[in-house]
């Protein structure tokens, strides 16, 4: 495999562009009315989900970019708190953080100079692809959690179809 190939097949990864829904297919049209409501059985409601996804990523970008980074706290480094709320204005900017996070991400794999394989400054031997990886793992595991989520909740549009 080619340098340009393993970049863009990293692309692909990170955007769940494959085998998973994308996360913008996943979140599009949310209900407001369902933002904080707890599914069934579970212990976090769909905007502590995104937000979980938010922060995580935030986490793995810092990591590979940031000479001085510092461990988050479990889980509340990863989480926010089980009782936070949120408005509209909170959920579209939890999406667009997430979102703009990625880009951030997109543009180290597309920039030539990357070196994928630099060992992060730190670190047991984690390299920049393995964060990579990393994110893009995370992000199909919790984007088709999600979306299971809003079949179980009913949110997903009525003129949605699969």
């Amino acid at each position: 495999m080619n340098d340009a190939t393993l970049r863009r097949e990293l692309v692909r990864l990170l955007e769940t562009l494959d085998a998973h829904m994308p996360y913008e297919e996943a979140v599009a049209d949310f209900p407001d009315d369902a933002m904080n409501r707890r599914p069934p059985n579970v212990d976090y409601t769909p905007y502590h989900l995104l937000e979980h996804l938010r922060l995580v990523q935030l986490d793995l970008l810092d990591y590979v970019t940031n000479p001085d980074y510092e461990e988050k706290p479990w889980p509340a480094g990863a989480w926010p708190a089980p009782d936070a709320t949120a408005t509209r204005a909170d959920f579209d900017r939890s999406i667009e953080g997430f979102l703009a996070d990625r880009r951030e991400l997109r543009r180290l794999i597309e920039d030539p100079e990357t070196d994928l394989f630099r060992v992060i400054l730190d670190s047991p031997g984690h390299t920049v692809l393995r964060e990579i990886r990393l994110a893009g793992d995370h992000c199909a595991y919790h984007v088709g959690e999600f979306a299971v989520l809003r079949q179980v909740m009913g949110t997903w549009p009525a003129s949605r179809r699969d």
